[in-house]
């Protein structure tokens, strides 16, 4: 059954963590490029073992000891959660002459378990240009998870909340800035990407419904 969204272009990244590579080849071969991984170790053996054309995704907590490993390969970074996580990203892009692209984090649903700044640290950072000085990467954009709920108001709220904050960075920042370049807006996953591309999403995460039930 088709289903219809306000927002009808939209990047699909397939979320590919601990699933096979056999699994990940079946839909390379159906035409998915995009593929998201969770752990550092995994996804640097998947990038060397598969087809060297897909656009790989770093979309868990990314601790700064490992950021070294994926920098020189990995297509966007989502979880941006911390200003030394950024700084530490440009310092290893610098080294071998290359722009990062990155997504910041931003905790929607206020969640202590979720990782990401609170809508009111990131628009200090903005307002006090903190992200000038990094000249090895690109701010594509923004990343969120909502809350894990049945309640479809909250979702909606939360993500509405993110595509206000995307807005707001993209028309009052971008301009004056060499380093930020809003296209992306990261936010839905398998369970409520629906909500998310109707409140504006262009990048939805989806594991299950594409590879089927996990396993942990």
């Amino acid at each position: 059954m088709k289903k219809k969204f306000l927002n009808k272009n939209f990047t699909c990244v397939a979320v590919s963590k601990t699933k096979s590579e056999k699994s990940i080849k079946k839909l390379y071969d159906f035409g998915y490029r995009h593929f998201g991984e969770n752990k550092v170790q995994e996804l640097i053996i998947k990038n060397k073992d598969l087809p060297k054309d897909i656009h790989w995704h770093m979309i868990g907590h990314l601790q700064t000891n490992k950021v070294k490993m994926i920098v020189p390969f990995v297509y966007l970074i989502h979880s941006v959660d911390s200003l030394k996580v950024l700084s530490k990203i440009n310092r290893e892009s610098e080294k071998i002459g290359k722009k990062t692209n990155c997504l910041i984090q931003i905790n929607i649903s206020n969640e202590e378990s979720k990782y990401g700044f609170s809508i009111n640290e990131i628009k200090d950072i903005f307002i006090n240009n903190d992200l000038n000085n990094f000249n090895s990467i690109i701010i594509k954009g923004l990343m969120g998870m909502a809350s894990f709920s049945d309640d479809k108001l909250l979702i909606k709220s939360e993500f509405k909340n993110l595509k206000n904050l995307y807005e707001l960075i993209k028309n009052n920042f971008e301009r004056n800035n060499n380093n930020i370049d809003f296209d992306t807006l990261s936010m839905g996953m398998s369970n409520d990407y629906e909500i998310a591309l109707n409140e504006g999403s262009n990048m939805v995460r989806i594991g299950s419904l594409l590879f089927g039930k996990r396993n942990y």
